[in-house]
């Protein structure tokens, strides 16, 4: 029998470890969850794993889907690192949609280029409008910010609804629930000709830099991270734990705001009421699989990003679920959460703990004992 022994103090291997062996885990249970329904493991892996990354396009497509995924996790390191729960970066992802599409659909045929920087900047202020009341929320009424957050999200969905089947629907649109097509003009430029990717991988890699010195290399974030964990402490150094708050929220709801206007005025083109893609929610997944490093977050971008097309493949071509997507992500969260057990707990034999603390409790008996012997009473000059 096995039993878990505290650690004298955390390990530094398995704090980079546990990703990767949360990541086999996964592996390791869609082997057999392939095989339960009847679908050949090699092939299953390789809709997952080799087929997003096996040619040019390919690679572009999974860049498409990692640019929004590593812009909201960045944000939501922000917060998680500041002890503040934002759970609901998806809500903020469609208001940044919504308020960027309202720009974009302002254009016209005189419009320039020039209205791409309005519609990004309409973005970021729609996620920190969303991301505000949570910190209003927070900050004067002490609202738990995750419940808030994450209801905020489907008011947003509903806001999305409200618009594209009311005011913003396309009257030429055949009745489906949609804007019209933006204009070709409030495209994001693109990086490559003739594939998707945009300048938004390179904001994505920009601010992973911009989030490192941040977080590493300044005084402001230090103060950040202080002022989330130790609200005391902060106070007591000349932080402030109020602004520590209002910082995080406004971030991450910038940065999610900024993903849904990328979205919206890149792959998509218009307003649907599809926009809301699970982005915001996958995005904390990638942010605690990449330990809330920029480094580590993109390459667990790519990693969630590979779950997003192998589950678009297993569709069409195993005839499996679309939600095989979820199931994967879901699998990759709860065996980091087990795995990271390793980072504080060690796994011992009973038999061998047993020994230890024997060992243990014999060296603390005899550093008690006197090296020398007790001198033995006298009486009437005998012993």
């Amino acid at each position: 029998m096995f039993k878990l022994e505290p650690r004298p103090q955390l390990s530094r291997f398995w704090t980079y470890g546990s990703p990767i062996l949360a990541l086999l885990i996964t592996v390791v249970i869609g082997v057999a969850l392939f095989a339960l329904l009847g679908k050949d493991p090699v092939k299953g892996l390789g809709v997952f794993f080799w087929e997003p990354i096996k040619s040019g396009y390919a690679l572009g497509e999974l860049m498409v889907k990692a640019t929004p995924l590593l812009i909201i996790a960045l944000g939501l390191a922000v917060c998680f690192r500041s002890n503040v729960w934002n759970i609901g970066a998806e809500g903020q992802f469609v208001m940044g949609a919504i308020f960027a599409g309202g720009v974009a659909l302002l254009a016209d045929k005189s419009t320039g280029p020039w209205i791409v920087v309005p519609i990004l900047m309409a973005g970021i202020l729609g996620g920190m409008v969303w991301a505000g009341i949570v910190a209003f929320l927070r900050d004067k009424c002490n609202a738990n910010e995750i419940l808030v957050s994450l209801m905020l999200v489907y008011v947003a969905t509903l806001l999305l609804g409200y618009m594209v089947y009311g005011p913003w629907k396309d009257p030429a649109g055949y009745n489906f629930p949609q804007t019209k097509t933006f204009d070709a003009v409030t495209q994001i430029p693109r990086l490559i000709q003739g594939s998707r990717v945009s300048i938004g991988l390179l904001i994505a890699l920009v601010g992973a830099g911009a989030l490192w010195v941040f977080l590493f290399r300044t005084r402001a974030g230090f103060a950040q991270q202080v002022g989330g964990l130790a609200p005391a402490a902060a106070r007591y150094a000349g932080f402030s734990a109020r602004r520590a708050v209002w910082i995080a929220l406004l971030t991450s709801g910038g940065a999610a705001g900024l993903a849904g206007a990328l979205e919206v005025a890149g792959p998509i083109g218009q307003l649907t009421p599809y926009v809301p893609a699970g982005y915001g929610f996958a995005a904390i997944i990638v942010a605690f699989v990449g330990r809330l490093h920029p480094v580590g977050m993109i390459f667990s971008a790519i990693l969630m990003s590979m779950f997003y097309i192998g589950g678009e493949l297993a569709q069409s071509r195993l005839g499996l679920p679309k939600s095989l997507t979820g199931v994967f992500q879901g699998l990759l969260l709860f065996s980091l959460l087990a795995c990271d057990t390793l980072i504080v707990y060690r796994v011992r034999r009973k038999a061998a703990a047993k020994a230890a603390s024997a060992a243990a409790t014999t060296s603390s008996l005899q550093a008690s004992t006197p090296l020398t012997a007790p001198v033995a009473r006298t009486t009437g000059g005998q012993v």
